[in-house]
Parts: C-alpha cells; sequence; structure tokens
C-alpha cells in the first residue's frame, strides 16, 4: 500500500526508517515525545469538494497560496489530528457529513511532483485512517498535503 516500501529517490517513508521500535517479533510505532522534538512546517492546500490537479504543484513557489493552510506540526501527527485543525479555519469541514480526502504531494527521483494517497477521515465519525501518523508514509519534511474537503 502507500505506507511501504521505499521511497522513490531512496530512503524509507517518513523519519527514514527511524519511527518504529522492534519488540518482541512486532513492530509498534516509538513515542515522539512533542516536548523535546521541534515542530516543522507542514504546507496543506485544501480545496472544497476536490483535489488540486498535481500540474498546481508543478513549479516550487507557484503553489496555489490562497487555499495554503501553515501547520506547525510533528512527524507523528494522525490524519484525525490533521483533520481537526483544519476544522479550526475551513468551516466546510465543520459539517457532521464533511470527508476530508489527504494526499501526499512529493518530488520523485527526477524532481517531478508525484501523487500518493494518505487517506480519509469522517468529520462526524471516527473510521480506519484516522489514527494513521504522517510518519507511516512517504511523507519527508518539506512535502505537501494536498487536501479535497467534501461538505
Amino acid at each position: 500500500g502507500p505506507y511501504d516500501g521505499p521511497r522513490p529517490g531512496g530512503g524509507l517513508g517518513g523519519a527514514g526508517g527511524k519511527g518504529y521500535g522492534k519488540g518482541p517479533g512486532v513492530l509498534r510505532p516509538r513515542q515522539l515525545d512533542r516536548a523535546k522534538t521541534c515542530p516543522f512546517l507542514l504546507r496543506v492546500f485544501h480545496k472544497i469538494g476536490a483535489h488540486h490537479g498535481v500540474e498546481a504543484f508543478a513549479v516550487r513557489g507557484k503553489e496555489p497560496v490562497d487555499d495554503e493552510l501553515q501547520v506547525y506540526t510533528w512527524p507523528d501527527v494522525t490524519l484525525r489530528e490533521l483533520a481537526d485543525l483544519i476544522k479550526d479555519v475551513a468551516p466546510e469541514a465543520r459539517s457532521r457529513t464533511a470527508k476530508l480526502h489527504f494526499r501526499l504531494i512529493y518530488p520523485d527521483k527526477t524532481g517531478k511532483n508525484v501523487v500518493t494517497e494518505l487517506g480519509q477521515v469522517a468529520a462526524g465519525k471516527r473510521g480506519p485512517d484516522d489514527d494513521k501518523p504522517l510518519s507511516a508514509s512517504k511523507f519527508q519534511t518539506g512535502d505537501l498535503l494536498d487536501l479535497a474537503i467534501h461538505p
């Protein structure tokens, strides 16, 4: 799935493969101390009813800034936590029937942006993607998120 394997251009998803501690035959997320870990800037581009096309992100510095939300967060942030932050600034995301669909945008080894599905969060009820941390995807600091809000 989108949360497995190497990232094009080298390296593993998330924190370079450092996000998991080994237990007796089981992989489990390692606790991140947010009080001692410096957050990073996450750029989230939202659109009502649909995603942006990948061409909107073709040139660095010419992204659709009118649709941009800037969030300081940590690698272990979950899609539910991001959705809750977005509800604070996007009224359309507050509807009980709203669905927030997240995509990751990152450059491949040639420098061309590619899109990977991250997951979906329903505003009114819990779902299977709610507890997915960003670090479980191919995300690296500097990558972008594209968010479609379906009211």
